[in-house]
């Protein structure tokens, strides 16, 4: 089956929970023998992993400037040249990763719209390029934010399209509250051009289903990854505490920072460890300085690798003992879960969002989600024996049932021939 995947590029210098959704889908279904087609939107996808091969469209410096200065006008072709040059682009990938549409308000309406110049332009370009390829089986959007491309390509083409659905809310509720309701209230409106829509958990079914009412039916498909990579039956020496996400204030880094801490200070666990990966964006600079500030006084107890690439994904998690990620948002679904699970490391997480669903008995939940309450968590799970073996053995098993690559592209193929 050929397969076209359409994802936004974010530059590949932090961990982006969606943008690893997308990587983990392509190489699952590759996997399983089928021909996959990545095409980036915004910003080239430079690791190689993807194995994006197509041009890059909506490219994020000249489309946001489109957007911004020349919505009644052409630009200057000279100029929008200039934007697309590679120098360009690599700096537009340093400064993304913002969490706010603030600033992006238009880009953002008109990619859910897809009904102004700027963005016909754009479609016109994927139009033409379809003509010149193999026709894929199956089209896959990695966000209903991109919905007003599937209205571009369905009056043009018939081809099926399914859509995934992982947290768009974050993105579409910074914005004002009257262009939030209108981004919300055109995706409604533009469910009439996806065959098929993907959730990445029963909790986000749930959420897409209160923030757009017009969507009917909704699969629920578990991002999974190859156990094979992360297994490993080696633990470290000494009990380690691990992050792998993006380092922002959003991912609550400072209350895991500030519990570990608490942990030092108590002496409870002898020669406990943190270590930090996940990266970060120029934006998020002053929160790492002031991790860095909390961290301080214990800081030969701390590993940070500030650098992201993908290719650490699975070697993080052999060098910790259990996966903790104390986010301040509800999350469709962790999958640094996925990962720390196949490599048999249990959980300590906030009853929040997915992730009672998620962990279920691989881990353990506390609330609320404060330093005190993350620091008795973490004690119970290092302190106790018994408790850990039985969460490690509870992750392996999760792996492998649920959030395995296998598990995911048998679920994905089942969706796609169903539309064939």
């Amino acid at each position: 089956m050929k397969i076209l995947l359409i994802v936004p590029g974010s530059g590949d210098t932090f961990y982006c929970g969606n943008c690893f959704r997308d990587n983990l889908y392509a190489q699952a279904l590759r996997n399983a023998g089928h021909d996959v087609t990545i095409m980036p939107l915004y910003l080239p996808l430079t690791d190689k992993s993807w194995h994006s091969s197509t041009p890059l469209f909506f490219p994020a410096t000249s489309y946001y400037v489109a957007q911004k200065f020349f919505r009644k006008g052409k630009m200057p072709r000279f100029f929008e040249t200039m934007l697309n040059s590679s120098f360009a682009l690599r700096m537009a990938s340093h400064f993304s990763g913002t969490t706010s549409a603030k600033g992006m308000e238009q880009m953002t309406l008109s990619m859910i719209k897809g009904d102004d110049k700027n963005f016909e332009k754009q479609t016109q370009k994927i139009i033409h390029w379809f003509e010149h390829q193999d026709r894929p089986d199956i089209i896959h959007l990695s966000t209903s934010m991109l919905i007003g491309i599937a209205k571009a390509i369905k009056n043009k083409i018939n081809i099926p399209i399914v859509c995934s659905l992982q947290d768009e809310e974050i993105w579409l509720d910074s914005l004002e509250k009257q262009e939030a309701r209108e981004a919300w209230d055109a995706i409604g409106q533009n469910v009439v051009y996806i065959d098929r829509f993907v959730a990445s958990s029963e909790f986000y079914k749930s959420v897409s289903f209160e923030k757009i009412p017009a969507i009917k039916e909704i699969d629920v498909v578990f991002p999974g990854v190859n156990i094979e990579t992360y297994q490993s039956s080696d633990y470290p020496k000494d009990p380690t505490i691990g992050f792998y996400y993006r380092m922002n204030y959003e991912n609550g880094l400072d209350i895991l920072a500030q519990a570990f801490v608490n942990l030092k200070k108590e002496n409870s666990i002898s020669n406990l460890k943190l270590k930090i990966g996940g990266g970060y964006t120029r934006e998020n600079k002053k929160f790492v300085n002031h991790i860095r500030t909390i961290l301080q006084p214990y800081r030969n107890d701390v590993i940070c690798s500030e650098q992201y690439a993908l290719a650490e994904h699975s070697v993080f998690y052999k060098d910790i003992s259990l996966i903790c990620a104390p986010l301040r948002f509800n999350e469709a679904f962790g999958l640094y879960l996925s990962e720390a699970f196949a490599a048999g490391r249990p959980a300590v997480v906030p009853n929040t969002g997915s992730f009672s669903e998620i962990v279920g008995n691989a881990g353990l939940l506390y609330s609320p989600n404060n330093s005190e309450q993350l620091t008795e968590a973490l004690r119970r799970m290092l302190t106790n024996p018994s408790i850990y073996e039985q969460c490690k053995a509870n992750a392996r098993h999760l792996s492998c049932e649920k959030y395995s690559d296998k598990v995911t592209s048998e679920k994905l193929v089942k969706i796609y021939f169903d539309l064939l």
